[in-house]
Parts: C-alpha cells; sequence; structure tokens
C-alpha cells in the first residue's frame, strides 16, 4: 500500500504538491444509496413531494458540490470540471434510490473526491426534501467504484 501523502515528515497536514504532475484526463465515478418508506419512494417517482421534483434538485445539488468540493475538504485542490453526470436508479424492490456521480478533468489530479461529494450531497439533497414524512431514512453504501487517468492508471471497484 502507498504511503499517506497530505502529510509531511513531521505528521502535519499539507496539500499535495501537483506541480510536477502532467495533464491528463481524469475520470472517477461514485455511488451511494438512500433506503425509505415505499411511501416516500411513491411520492418521490409520483412528483407529490411538498418541497417539489426531489431527483431534479438534487441533481443540481450534486453537480453544485463537486464544483465545491475543495471548499469542503480541507485538503483538495481546487479543479476545473469538464463534466459532471448524475443519475438516480429507483429500486422499488427494496426501496431505495441508488445515486451514480461522474465528474471528469484534464489536469493534475483525479475527481474522486468531487464523485464522492457530489453524491454525499444529493442524498443528503433527498433526504432533506423528504424529512418531514420519513425521518428514518437511511444514506449509505457512498464509494468509489470506478477511476481513471493519472500515474496510477485505471482501478476499479472489485465485483
Amino acid at each position: 500500500m502507498s504511503e499517506f501523502t497530505h502529510f509531511d515528515e513531521s505528521g502535519r497536514a499539507i496539500m499535495v504538491d501537483v506541480a510536477g504532475k502532467d495533464d491528463t484526463r481524469r475520470v472517477a465515478t461514485a455511488r451511494g444509496a438512500i433506503h425509505m418508506l415505499p411511501d416516500t419512494l411513491g411520492r418521490i417517482l409520483g412528483g407529490q413531494a411538498a418541497k417539489g421534483d426531489v431527483l431534479a434538485v438534487a441533481r443540481i445539488a450534486a453537480i453544485q458540490a463537486t464544483k465545491r468540493t475543495a471548499d469542503l475538504i480541507p485538503l483538495c485542490h481546487p479543479i476545473a470540471l469538464t463534466r459532471v453526470v448524475v443519475d438516480f436508479a429507483p429500486e422499488t424492490e427494496v426501496s431505495r434510490i441508488v445515486c451514480t456521480v461522474t465528474a471528469e478533468t484534464v489536469g493534475k489530479t483525479g475527481v474522486e473526491m468531487e464523485a464522492l461529494t457530489g453524491v454525499s450531497v444529493a442524498l443528503l439533497t433527498i433526504y432533506d426534501m423528504c424529512k418531514a414524512v420519513d425521518r428514518g431514512m437511511q444514506i449509505g453504501d457512498i464509494q468509489l467504484v470506478e477511476k481513471q487517468g493519472g500515474r496510477s492508471g485505471h482501478w476499479r471497484l472489485p465485483d
């Protein structure tokens, strides 16, 4: 396993120096899920949530979050994203919505944190918009699914 990169030789937190890295195309995909009552899922899918179109708002929240990741995660580099895609997959049989976010850039550092932040904020937005009818919703399974580009190359979560 590689060494931690966000600490200097004295153990102090540092922002990694990426100046010597080449600009390459970098892509990361993350996903997570929110479990809810069947009635809550039905309201979301039927467009009957009191606060409006839950998935449309969550999609915009995810995109905005990817762009603000460096403001939220202290040692992340600000990144000029070139593309963000947000998808929602309702799974009625288990009463949950799976969110997948793919972030892309051409730059010196990866976009894993941007994709993970996008998923997290999308799911939190769903919770916020539906908490009046279902406070027991559970957010989880947030993970990196795939990353491409940079020195470490291609990585995919094993099946």
